[in-house]
């Protein structure tokens, strides 16, 4: 079995530690199931592998529900000019 050494902060470590314990984990093998279930989550992901499965993939998403015309730009700067004014008295 390889040794790894691992660099961390103490704050992540500690956090990393109580994770594993609420688990009924020691630490390296806490953080071998993590690394274990983000390759597992990475290796999901299938890529297209003809330009029909990519345009399937975007006739699947223009069939979700959700806004048929997204706003303008100008209502966009309208939301995000709104939001600034928020906390101010406006004078």
């Amino acid at each position: 079995m390889a040794r790894v050494q691992l660099l961390i902060p103490d704050e992540d470590r500690d956090r990393f530690v109580h994770q594993a314990r609420m688990e009924g984990m020691s630490l390296s093998a806490w953080l071998r199931a993590a690394a274990r279930q983000r390759l597992a989550d990475k290796q999901r992901a299938v890529p297209f592998e003809s330009a029909e499965d990519l345009q399937r993939f975007f006739r699947e998403c223009d069939a979700l529900e959700g806004p048929k015309v997204e706003p303008d730009w100008e209502e966009h700067l309208d939301v995000i000019n709104e939001s600034r004014r928020g906390g101010t008295s406006g004078t």
